[in-house]
């Protein structure tokens, strides 16, 4: 009784966004001319009901998976919206967003469900999202001639992520052996090449060796044992 009265809810609900919009589309949107500019908010509509399910029926851990579709399809339908309506260049610079939005899926589906698994194509879409929105919005493609090493680098670390989470010791031995051999290639691409793709390359190990250095200053553990002088501190005064 409790789950057909929850489907009937997301039925229900569908229908009002659905029926909402299709008003919005025939009066205001009409009187104001971008009727058809907005046309996209039909898939919005279908992206945040794959989204909003999970919750909607009470059960988001089963439902999780709906996650996978859903950000995607939100994310193509705003850059569509704004592609027709704000800038007409949106898509063609943002377009890897999607792939982006792809990894959220896979990611939230992995921390409702509590699969660690899920993480693994999450990492990797994650980070080939963020290196084609890098070019995409600078246009220097001609640095994937040393970015390319952080693909092999992403299923490590995502072998790492996993077997840590997993505990699974010969899952992170693998993970840091595939992440060490692709930083050894992205330091010797950066050594062959030469000019601005090389400065970029430098600039990247220079800042993700800063972030190591920092980390370990900000994280290092205290002495077990107390001083002699914060004994002598600590003991009351005769």
């Amino acid at each position: 009784m409790v789950t057909n009265r929850r489907t009937t809810n997301i039925l229900g609900l569908g229908l009002i966004l659905l029926g909402g919009l299709a008003l919005l589309n025939n009066t205001f949107l009409g009187w104001i001319g971008l009727r058809m500019e907005l046309w996209p908010l039909w898939i919005t509509a279908v992206g945040m009901a794959f989204i909003a399910a999970p919750f909607l029926a009470g059960n988001p851990r089963q439902l999780a998976p709906l996650f996978i579709p859903g950000f995607p399809i939100l994310m193509v339908s705003l850059l569509l919206v704004w592609d027709g309506v704000f800038w007409w260049g949106a898509w063609a610079t943002f377009w890897p967003t999607i792939l982006l939005a792809l990894a959220l899926g896979f990611a939230a589906t992995a921390v409702f469900m509590r699969i660690v698994w899920f993480l693994i194509p999450a990492i990797k879409i994650g980070v080939l999202g963020m290196i084609l929105q890098f070019t995409a919005v600078t246009g220097w493609w001609d640095s994937w001639a040393v970015l390319w090493p952080a693909l092999p680098f992403s299923t490590g670390l995502a072998l790492l992520v996993c077997g840590h989470l997993a505990q699974k010791p010969g899952l992170v031995k693998a993970g840091m052996i595939i992440s060490f051999l692709s930083a050894g290639l992205f330091v010797m691409m950066t050594t062959i090449l030469s000019g601005g793709v090389s400065l970029l390359g430098g600039l990247i190990l220079i800042g993700g060796g800063s972030v190591m250095v920092l980390r370990g200053m900000l994280t290092g553990e205290r002495p077990l044992a107390l001083s002699e002088k914060e004994i002598e501190e600590k003991l009351p005064i005769a």
